[in-house]
């Protein structure tokens, strides 16, 4: 059996070597039409946006494969008949790493700490520890369960909360429908959650004015979980602080007030961008290679249009 793959990146190309036989790689950014009539797998490319979609039509598929773990809107932006799959497995522990970090920084003056050691200033200030703290996990899939393990040796009280409540490894997860009850003893809240009309503003006004003075809150899933003029009330009057990875709008404009807010620090959505990505992206192409191959149903299929 004969397999044409298209991946957006010549380095992406690199890693899939060596290749099974009777299967073909093309570089393909989608930024100009399709080389072939039929790719059975495409590969998009990472963070690309609405770009390059509309080269997809007509171009026969068995798969395309997302870069991202986020998948909302994507299925307005592809054409009929198309499956695809999103890449779980491959951001998880890179966006885990950064939620700790953001945490951290924000915890421990980290971002303070910057700005002095460019100034050549020597200003110690008192800490509130990680350890001890009870942390409210937003979101309990693939990225919360990483943040999860992750935070298990700083010895936080940590609480996960999903769609709805559940016991999974002997983990007690709380419902959403708990949230209001849960936010007034939260001294940390990391969001992981998926975008989409369902988590919108899932963090609004009445949950931020819940949360106790100097709450922290970590955004590491998607902007609009947040309603971003509650938060800039929020932070701006230096009740609350907020680390974020994501935001709405995207990219922050210059200017926005977020930018400004006390106590809030900023990474520019970069989550899963790390060395950790490439060999991961690398790996989840081999499987599903390997799946079309063999007529097996690829893996972490999303959206059937």
């Amino acid at each position: 059996m004969s397999l044409v793959v298209s991946v957006p990146t010549a380095g992406l190309a690199r890693d899939l070597e060596p290749l099974p036989e009777g299967v073909e790689v093309l570089v393909w950014e989608m930024d100009a039409p399709a080389p072939r009539d039929r790719i059975d797998l495409v590969v998009l490319p990472y963070m690309s946006g609405t770009s390059g979609f509309t080269f997809l039509a007509g171009v026969e598929t068995q798969l395309v494969q997302g870069e991202s773990i986020g998948y909302e809107g994507i299925a307005a932006k592809l054409p009929p008949g198309v499956v695809f799959a999103n890449a779980a497995t491959v951001h998880e522990a890179s966006t885990a790493e950064l939620a700790v970090g953001l945490t951290l920084a924000l915890q421990r003056h980290l971002d303070d700490f910057a700005r002095d050691t460019a100034a050549g200033r020597w200003a110690p200030q008192y800490a509130q520890s990680l350890a001890d703290r009870r942390v409210l996990l937003v979101g309990y899939g693939g990225v919360g369960k990483a943040v999860a393990r992750r935070l298990a040796p700083f010895e936080v009280d940590l609480v996960p909360v999903a769609s709805h409540a559940r016991s999974e490894d002997g983990v007690a997860v709380h419902g959403i429908d708990e949230l209001p009850g849960l936010l007034p003893s939260a001294e940390i809240v990391i969001l992981t959650l998926p975008g989409g009309d369902a988590t919108r503003h899932i963090i609004g006004e009445s949950e931020l004015a819940a949360l106790p003075d100097g709450a922290l809150v970590v955004n590491v899933g998607r902007g609009p979980l947040i309603d971003t003029d509650a938060l800039v009330r929020h932070t701006g009057s230096g009740r609350l602080r907020a680390a974020l990875d994501v935001t709405d709008p995207e990219p922050l404009p210059p200017g926005h007030p977020l930018w400004s807010s006390p106590g809030v620090l900023i990474s520019p959505h970069v989550g899963g961008d790390s060395s950790a990505m490439h060999p991961r992206i690398a790996a989840l192409v081999r499987r599903q290679i390997a799946h079309l191959l063999a007529g097996e149903e690829p893996e972490n299929i999303v959206v059937r249009t």
